[in-house]
C-alpha cells in the first residue's frame, strides 16, 4: 500500500462538519471516515470528489437544544435527537482538557454500549483518533468530538451477565475465541426482526441464551494481540457468513469495529481498551448471532490473486463506503499481524456489493 498522506483531512472535515451522524435514509454518515480512509490508504486524491459525490446523501445536523451538564450526561444516552447537544458537550470537554485524557474517559463510559449504531459509534472514533494522532488540528479535535458524540447518542447495550443474569449462568471456564464464537446461539430465522442492524440486535434482550457470551473469553492478558487475534477471527465469520447484502453489510462491522478499537487503545489506559475490548467482542458476537449460519468460520482459505494495491485499486472504483472501509480495515490489520483471511475477505467484499458509481 501506499504511504498515508493526510493533506486533504482537514478541509474534508470542514466541508463535513455541518451535517449529523445520519443519512437522508436513516443510515449511518459514512464521509468523514471515508475521508480519513482514503488518507490512511495514501489516496489524498480520491477524498474530494468521493464527498462530493456523497454530500447529496447527507443531512444536516440538527439544532442544539438543552445543554448536557457534567452530572446529568447519563439520562442523555442512546438519544439520537441529543446527537448535537452531546457534539457541543464534547467541544467543551476537548477544550477542558487533552485529547487522550478524554478518550481514555469516555471510551471508558461508554464501552458497554459499543454496539451504538451497529458499532459505528466506536469506529467513527476509531476513525478520528487515528487523524488526530498524525497531526492535532482545530478540525481532527471537531471530529473527535462528534465521532464520541454520535457514540453516546447511538448507544446502545446488549445484554451482559455478571454472574447470573435471566437465569444464564456466565461461563465458568475461558474458551479460545476461536472455540467461543462457535458456542454463540444463533437467533432463529422465525424470530429475527426485519430491519437494519440496530433493530435486529433489538431481539437479544429477549434472547437469555445469548446473556453469557460476553464472558465466554479470557480478556485479562495484554490487549494488543488479543485485539489482533479477534479481528483475523471476525475475518474468517466474514468469510464464513457474508452471502447476501444484508450478511455482508453485518459482518464488514464485526471487522472495522475490532479494527477501530486497535487504533483507540494505544491511546487510553490499559483497563479502558480491555472493557472496551470485552464489548468490542460481544457485540461481533452479536451479529453473528443475528446474521449467522451454521458455519462460524472459515477454516480453509482460499488463496487471492489480487494483491495490495489490487485490492485497494479495487476499492476505489467501487465506490462504497464499506467497501472501502473494510478494505482498508483487512489491509492495515493484516500489516500489524499477517493472515490470509483478510486479504481473502477484502477480495470478497468487492464481489458482494456493487460498484456505487455516483452520490
Amino acid at each position: 500500500m501506499r504511504t498515508p498522506l493526510y493533506a486533504p483531512l482537514d478541509d474534508a472535515l470542514d466541508e463535513i462538519a455541518p451535517y449529523g451522524i445520519e443519512l437522508k435514509n436513516g443510515n449511518s454518515n459514512h464521509a468523514p471516515m471515508v475521508a480519513e480512509v482514503l488518507c490512511a490508504l495514501g489516496h489524498p486524491e480520491a477524498v474530494t470528489p468521493w464527498v462530493a459525490r456523497y454530500r447529496e446523501r447527507m443531512q444536516l445536523r440538527p439544532a442544539p437544544g438543552k445543554p448536557i451538564r457534567g452530572g446529568e450526561w447519563r439520562v442523555a444516552l442512546g438519544r439520537r435527537d441529543r446527537f448535537a447537544d452531546w457534539a457541543l458537550f464534547f467541544t467543551a470537554e476537548l477544550e477542558d482538557a487533552p485529547w487522550g485524557a478524554v478518550l481514555d474517559r469516555w471510551v471508558g463510559r461508554l464501552a458497554s454500549g459499543f454496539c451504538a449504531a451497529a458499532t459505528h459509534g466506536p469506529i467513527r472514533v476509531g476513525h478520528a483518533v487515528r487523524g488526530l494522532a498524525e497531526r492535532e488540528t482545530a478540525s481532527r479535535r471537531r471530529e473527535l468530538a462528534d465521532a464520541l458524540a454520535g457514540w453516546a447518542a447511538t448507544w446502545q447495550q446488549l445484554p451482559a451477565s455478571g454472574a447470573n443474569t435471566n437465569g444464564i449462568e456466565a461461563p465458568h471456564e475461558r474458551m479460545p475465541p476461536r472455540e467461543a464464537i462457535t458456542r454463540v446461539p444463533i437467533v432463529p430465522a422465525e424470530r429475527r426482526l426485519p430491519g437494519n442492524i440496530v433493530q435486529a440486535l433489538a431481539i437479544l434482550g429477549d434472547f437469555p441464551a445469548f446473556t453469557p457470551i460476553v464472558d465466554a473469553i479470557d480478556t485479562t492478558g495484554p490487549v494488543a494481540p488479543q485485539i489482533a487475534e479477534l479481528t483475523a477471527l471476525f475475518a474468517r465469520v466474514f468469510l464464513a457468513n457474508a452471502h447476501d447484502i444484508p450478511t455482508t453489510i453485518a459482518f464488514i462491522h464485526a471487522v472495522t469495529s475490532h479494527a477501530a478499537l486497535g487504533n483507540i487503545a494505544p491511546f487510553v489506559g490499559e483497563a479502558t481498551a480491555r472493557a472496551a475490548l470485552r464489548y468490542a467482542w460481544q457485540s461481533g458476537c452479536a451479529l453473528y448471532a443475528c446474521y449467522g449460519g451454521d458455519r462460524a468460520v472459515a477454516e480453509t482459505i482460499a488463496a487471492t490473486d489480487a494483491g495490495e494495491d489490487g485490492l485497494v485499486e479495487r476499492a476505489l472504483k467501487n465506490g462504497d463506503e464499506h467497501v472501502i472501509k473494510f478494505t482498508e480495515a483487512c489491509l492495515s490489520r493484516h500489516a500489524i499481524a499477517p493472515s490470509p483471511a483478510y486479504l481473502a475477505a477484502a477480495d470478497h467484499v468487492a464481489l458482494m456489493i456493487r460498484p456505487r458509481r455516483a452520490g
